[in-house]
């Protein structure tokens, strides 16, 4: 009978179906009052064996990132199960985590961290779904963790062999995935096994309603409070004026206009692709940087950026201010993007931009300040940005100064929205969920119809913003300093440390407060930038964006880029069409600014300036003696 003592049954050698039967009603395991184990641990795995022990449905827990989801999964088979057990995770990265931490072979393994199984001799056996696996792995597994493209995959010889009864609990990691035809088909396929899914964000971005009846969730308040997550803040650059054109009409708009034009998708739009906004965001960010680290720690920027060229762009803006940078998407080589990864991780880069990556299942803590440079249309995937600065970099510390994360962006981006509902998330009223997610989620860049280049610029575009002389902004939980002391006292309490043996008590905790960092910076600070950096990083920008016009050009002129339809025509040296537009552009920006070819290197800031400012006629053409070439 399954209880919350510290023993162990089960086996680890081949099983016979009686064992896997009754391994997790038999086996002994410390769960309750368990020291190791975080609250949303405990209640979460007490929630679901009630649950399904008054014959309940299928169900949803919500934990919020960084609250140790990933060990309750290891925990719900116990108590819960009456055989094998089935885990899915959305992506390979997540499925990496949960092996490491259900794998007894693992150093990483949950239950030898936390305590739960004391006999690691007997610690459930593991089988991973993969290409390499065949039935009889399968037969010998207490839990089967699989991802669900190589359970659910079309032709895939699992589903349809597999007995409908195989399987007694199905476990969902990011659970808001689980309304999609491709889970529904795993649910279809085992009818009888009951069915739990753990999530951060329990709603999906396309209003469509998340499988289960919510059992239980933590609320992400109690997490800051308790030093499970980071105290979250916001901090949007607000201009007094800011003066921008909208197909070449120019308007001045003051700072109460422009919270109310941030409504307009085309203003919020044009002020994600606008320089002069862009720069205000990145010289933010890197002020909240520098005062993150002024306690010692190798803090992080990670942004968002609208579309890979946006993604360059914001790179060149810090790596003008001497913060190394780099960005990431989905279109580069994989070998480069795990160098980049690779460099974040060593701590190489302050700063990584990343154009729809580092989602779920994606853990490094040092990345504290999370700079949005474009507009969010629905709630969910701005949760799924944030949760990428709320994990902790030191662990059940409630109100240490490094346990901070800053969310940094412009006022006229409309995030204060989702800031609002994001606060909400512990809300009871469920209602709040249909408002979440109004709108759809802002597309990247397309080509346009064939023979209609897509513009590298907005039909707004930002001239200046006029003196930047506050943060508007607030923190998602207001913590009374006075109860952080006592509050410390209860955590080292929880983990089994005697505050009194240590020498702590409120009042020595009290006068520690006074040695804490200050609050932070009240208004944006321009970052400054050396004219011969400025100039550098432009060029490389002017060569970045030829290169996406010279394939703008090629789209719109139904040209392969590979191919010789253009190139066979002679007069370019070039031997791909792409090869030939990229010099035909060159050849037009270097007669736009006077220069004689292969004088790049040689332009002033002013006539690179020029030449980006003009590239869209430039473009215009060059796209005309494009196809003129191949009439």
């Amino acid at each position: 009978m399954f209880d919350d003592e510290t023993m162990i049954g089960g086996s680890l050698v081949k099983l016979s179906t009686q064992d896997i039967n009754d391994y997790f009603n038999t086996t002994r395991v410390s769960i309750k009052d368990n020291p190791k184990l975080r609250v949303p641990q405990q209640e979460g795995h007490a929630a679901a064996v009630a649950h399904f022990a008054a014959g309940g449905g299928r169900a949803m827990e919500q934990i919020p990132v960084g609250c140790g989801k990933t060990g309750l999964i290891t925990l719900l088979p116990f108590g819960c199960a009456n055989g094998r057990v089935l885990v899915i995770a959305p992506n390979l990265t997540i499925l990496g985590h949960l092996i490491a931490k259900l794998d007894i072979t693992s150093p990483e393994c949950f239950y030898r961290t936390s305590g739960a199984l004391t006999d690691l001799r007997h610690a459930p056996a593991i089988a991973e779904l993969d290409a390499e696996a065949n039935f009889s792995d399968l037969d010998e597994a207490h839990i089967v963790v699989t991802n669900i493209h190589q359970l659910a995959s079309a032709g895939g010889r699992w589903l349809g062999d597999l007995p409908k009864d195989y399987f007694d609990l199905i476990i969902v990691d990011e659970g808001h995935h689980n309304a999609a035809s491709s889970w529904q088909n795993v649910f279809e396929r085992f009818p009888a096994a009951k069915v739990i899914s753990l999530t951060a964000t329990p709603f999906r971005a396309d209003d469509r309603p998340v499988e289960g009846e919510a059992i239980y969730h933590y609320p992400m308040a109690e997490a800051m409070r308790r030093g499970y997550i980071k105290h979250i803040q916001a901090s949007n650059v607000a201009p007094s004026e800011l003066v921008f054109s909208y197909r070449g009409d120019e308007r001045t708009h003051t700072l109460e206009e422009v919270l109310r034009l941030k409504e307009r998708t085309w203003f919020s739009r044009g002020v994600a692709l606008a320089e002069q906004c862009n720069v205000s965001i990145v010289d933010a960010s890197i002020e909240w940087l520098k005062h993150l680290r002024e306690g010692g720690t190798h803090h992080q920027i990670v942004a968002a950026a609208c579309s890979v060229d946006h993604a360059r762009a914001i790179r060149r803006l810090y790596e003008e201010r001497s913060w190394t940078a780099h960005e990431i998407h989905s279109h580069m080589p994989e070998a480069q993007r795990a160098r980049v990864l690779r460099d974040l991780s060593d701590g190489v880069l302050d700063v990584i931009v990343q154009v729809q990556m580092l989602g779920e299942g994606f853990d490094h803590p040092p990345l504290s300040v999370a700079a949005i440079f474009r507009p969010y249309r629905s709630l969910s995937p701005y949760i799924q940005f944030v949760g990428r600065a709320i994990r902790v970099t030191r662990p059940n510390a409630p109100g240490h100064p490094d346990n901070r994360g800053i969310i940094v962006s412009h006022v006229g981006l409309n995030l204060d929205q989702h800031w609002d509902d994001f606060k909400q998330i512990d809300a009871d009223d469920q209602e709040l969920v249909h408002a979440w997610l109004a709108g759809a989620e802002q597309p990247l860049p397309r080509s346009r119809d064939d023979g209609d280049r897509s513009p590298l610029l907005p039909d707004m575009i930002v001239r200046h913003e006029l003196t930047l002389d506050r943060f508007l902004g607030e923190t998602f939980l207001d913590i009374p300093q006075d109860d952080l002391p006592q509050r410390i006292l209860e955590v080292l309490k929880a983990q089994g440390i005697d505050p009194a043996a240590a020498g702590l008590d409120p009042e020595i905790l009290r006068a520690l407060q006074d040695t804490r960092l200050p609050a932070g910076p009240t208004g944006p600070v321009a970052q400054p930038v050396q004219p011969q950096a400025h100039r550098q990083a432009q060029k490389h920008r002017l060569d970045e964006q030829s290169r996406a016009l010279a394939y703008r050009i090629c789209t719109a002129a139904q040209l392969a880029p590979g191919g010789k339809k253009l190139a066979a025509k002679g007069g370019t040296g070039a031997t791909t069409d792409l090869q030939a537009v990229i010099i035909l552009v060159a050849r037009a920006v270097n007669a736009h600014v006077g220069k004689p070819s292969n004088s790049r290197r040689d332009l002033s800031i002013d006539e690179i300036q020029s030449a980006l400012d003009d590239l869209e006629s430039i473009g215009d053409a060059v796209q005309s003696d494009v196809l003129q070439r191949i009439a």
